[in-house]
């Protein structure tokens, strides 16, 4: 089915089906009790009860590695040194980023670590089997956190909350107790975000959690940190942050150190900054940020700004706002499951 096709069958009597699912997240009433280290920074993780580390480990990265047995070190390292937070996605390096971590979880470390993935498909039978692929790549019986992955286009909201859309997936893999709390992402405009918010309002469906790019640059165009961050935090919707470094094009703007990015990325609301972890040197560097974190003040964070804005003014430095370079679903339209027409 295309996508234009896919949309028409939207109505409104199909809003009411939605909330009378129960798409109202339980929150947990006591977080889960994980091992945790004086070397690290814990959050609370919106509503949900859940404490986790301030400090998420970039699923992406954790795929890229030669050898997998460098991968589970790595992982390993980073949870036994005190970070709880996992990020991944069905998609990563085709699925040996969840491959990876799931071999890296057995041995008791599934039972020590907040374990979230992403699902890119949009129907209901798509999303239903990339939440079983996930499963059983994760080694797990249950993925603690699953978001909507890559919510880029302004009917990608209508798409996912549509009679047969993807959300009725995620909805029957919650009651079955294969997940426990829903969130999603996106990196290219917070138009996209608030709709998604505004969709689900419409239908009486919480969000748990919120992805979006939170760095240095971003305040000065397409502000995600300024549009969609505090609307989140209305909603009890706890905020993730991801594209610290632009990967790595706003540390290559000279504009900031990475100590510094990952400072003003700590300081803002996200319970969680993921970040790309590919070496035990870059893991290193993660610590180093917390060990020498405090909190800015306005003129500090003003200070940092000023240093990026000739920079950051039309985005050139966050590719993921303006080109296509790093939108998988756009490259790989049967990720969604229907033509991208």
């Amino acid at each position: 089915m295309d996508r234009r096709n896919f949309l028409k069958t939207a109505t409104v009597a199909a809003a009411g089906s939605v909330a009378t699912a129960g798409a109202q997240s339980t929150p947990s009433s006591v977080g889960a009790c994980r091992p945790e280290s004086p070397n690290m920074i814990y959050r609370e993780l919106g509503r949900t009860g859940e404490r986790v580390s301030a400090i998420g480990m970039g699923g992406y990265h954790i795929g890229k590695q030669p050898n997998p047995d460098e991968s589970i070190r790595l992982l390993r390292t980073a949870i036994d040194r005190g970070i709880t937070f996992m990020d991944n996605c069905w998609d990563y390096n085709g699925g040996i980023s969840e491959v990876r971590m799931g071999q890296a979880l057995r041995d008791g470390y599934r039972q020590k670590v907040f374990l979230m993935t992403k699902i890119d498909g949009r129907d209901r039978n798509t999303a239903a089997r990339q939440i079983e692929q996930s499963l059983g790549r994760l080694q797990t019986d249950v993925i603690d956190l699953l978001q909507f992955h890559e919510v880029i286009r302004l009917d990608d909201p209508d798409v996912i909350f549509a009679p047969g859309g993807a959300v009725e997936a995620v909805q029957e893999a919650k009651h079955a107790g294969k997940i426990r709390y829903v969130g999603f992402t996106g990196h290219k405009d917070p138009s996209v975000h608030l709709r998604m918010f505004e969709t689900a309002d419409n239908v009486g469906f919480h969000f748990d959690t919120v992805q979006m790019p939170i760095n240095v640059m971003d305040a000065h165009f397409r502000s995600f940190l300024n549009g969609v961050a505090p609307v989140a935090q209305e909603r009890g919707t706890a905020v993730l942050a991801m594209k610290t470094f632009g990967d790595p094009y706003i540390l290559q703007s000279k504009t900031v150190t990475p100590m510094k990015a990952l400072h003003f990325g700590l300081n803002s609301p996200a319970s969680v900054v993921i970040t790309g972890i590919d070496s035990p040197a870059i893991l290193e560097q993660a610590f180093e940020a917390v060990k020498t974190f405090s909190p800015l003040d306005r003129q500090q964070v003003a200070a940092i700004l000023a240093k990026t804005k000739e920079a950051a003014m039309t985005g050139k430095f966050e590719l993921f706002k303006t080109s296509s370079h790093y939108d998988g679903t756009i490259k790989n339209p049967s990720w969604l499951g229907y033509t991208n027409g």
